[in-house]
């Protein structure tokens, strides 16, 4: 994926968990050296609304050390949940905000989770799904598929014919100037 996001000139935004980053340091580091922007996903992957107001401190934190060993970047402010679960609940976005976290969801999901899912459906739902959301539309991709490192390279050219411009988080959530 990284060869493929930088034959296109693409950067995108990585949320890693911090057990990934410690079992993966030289993969994490380049994923910031190369420009790429590094949420934070957890440490453990749990469903957050599982865990106690201390579970998710002791999660986020835990995790947030191991990233900033392996890349040497600080997550915060970007979080995404683990399965999405939590965020809709009031008390889950005040524990990250006391963190300096805040959620980022996505609007574009390929399942390239699911092993049935071929690079073509992949592909084709993250190019309708953006194209239809326009401006703004946040895809979610995990980079351990296989189908997903196959289908990238044809959704940037794809995306890029499209005239999309493919950002980071802060480029796109960045505040207005006022």
């Amino acid at each position: 994926m990284l060869h493929a996001l930088a034959r296109g000139g693409a950067r995108a935004t990585f949320f890693i968990q911090g057990r990934w980053a410690t079992a993966h340091p030289d993969l994490a580091r380049a994923i910031a050296d190369l420009g790429h922007l590094i949420g934070n996903h957890s440490h453990y992957h749990a469903s957050f609304p599982l865990l106690t107001p201390a579970g998710l401190r002791a999660d986020l934190t835990q995790a947030q050390e191991a990233i900033i060993d392996a890349t040497g970047v600080d997550t915060r402010p970007w979080f995404r949940f683990p399965f999405g679960d939590g965020e809709d609940d009031a008390g889950m976005a005040a524990g990250l905000s006391s963190l300096g976290y805040r959620n980022v969801g996505w609007h574009v999901d390929p399942n390239d989770w699911d092993p049935a899912r071929t690079a073509q459906d992949v592909e084709e739902t993250v190019v309708r799904g953006a194209l239809a959301h326009g401006d703004g539309a946040i895809v979610l991709l995990h980079a351990w598929p296989a189908t997903t490192a196959q289908a990238l390279p044809r959704i940037l050219a794809r995306l890029g014919d499209a005239d999309a411009r493919l950002v980071t988080l802060d480029e796109l959530l960045r505040p207005a100037p006022v």
